[in-house]
């Protein structure tokens, strides 16, 4: 594809672009800010983003992603519950952690099932339904959110590394489909995900120097 051809096909995707895609984008990027500042509102602003990408996955014949998504609502609703739990003092429970050994290699199993469980089944809609669809990518894409996802329930760090594989894949893989704004969404995201993953461990150093102080006192 030329320069020329890519221009063209953004500028037309971006005439194409519905209210919901504009409603969906704008809320993905607020709930990753939130997600970003450890905030709370991370999750009900995420809703929003999830469910009406659904619609939009399944349109575009992006069945890997409409799975991620009801994916995404379920884990929003999980995460909610458990960013929401406090401690004796009243404080976030849940404190940012650095996966050990443990974690490591589940995150790597989870990943490995996902990715071929998509891939399976998205080769089987492409032969049977959809042609257009793009399994080995879609699959790609999907497995890497819902271990991203599964992880920042728990305020992983490492929840940053597979949200920007996945918004890394996700930049072409809308871009071919024609969701143009979509696309660009990504690439902001990508761009939040290094900043976020920067953020938290951060974040998770300032708590370890807290609670390094409140066991002393």
């Amino acid at each position: 594809m030329t320069t020329d051809q890519i221009i063209y096909q953004f500028t037309e995707g971006l005439k194409a672009t519905t209210w919901q895609e504009y409603i969906a984008v704008f809320a993905g990027i607020a709930s990753v800010w939130f997600s970003r500042k450890e905030h709370i509102l991370v999750y009900p602003v995420g809703l929003v983003n999830t469910i009406t990408y659904v619609y939009l996955s399944a349109k575009g014949h992006l069945f890997g992603e409409v799975t991620v998504n009801v994916y995404y609502t379920v884990m929003s609703l999980y995460g909610w519950v458990q960013w929401s739990k406090k401690d004796a003092a009243h404080q976030t429970a849940l404190q940012i952690t650095v996966s050990d050994s443990n974690w490591r290699i589940r995150q790597i199993l989870f990943f490995l099932i996902c990715y071929v469980v998509l891939y399976v089944a998205l080769r089987y809609l492409q032969q049977a339904f959809f042609p257009g669809a793009i399994p080995w990518a879609d699959a790609l894409a999907s497995a890497a959110a819902f271990t991203g996802m599964w992880l920042m329930t728990h305020k992983k760090v490492e929840s940053w590394i597979w949200w920007i594989i996945t918004n890394a894949m996700s930049i072409p893989l809308y871009f071919v489909k024609q969701y143009v704004f979509t696309s660009v969404y990504y690439l902001i995201l990508l761009v939040m995900a290094v900043a976020g993953f920067i953020e938290w461990k951060r974040r998770m150093r300032h708590q370890q120097v807290q609670s390094s102080h409140l066991s002393k006192s």
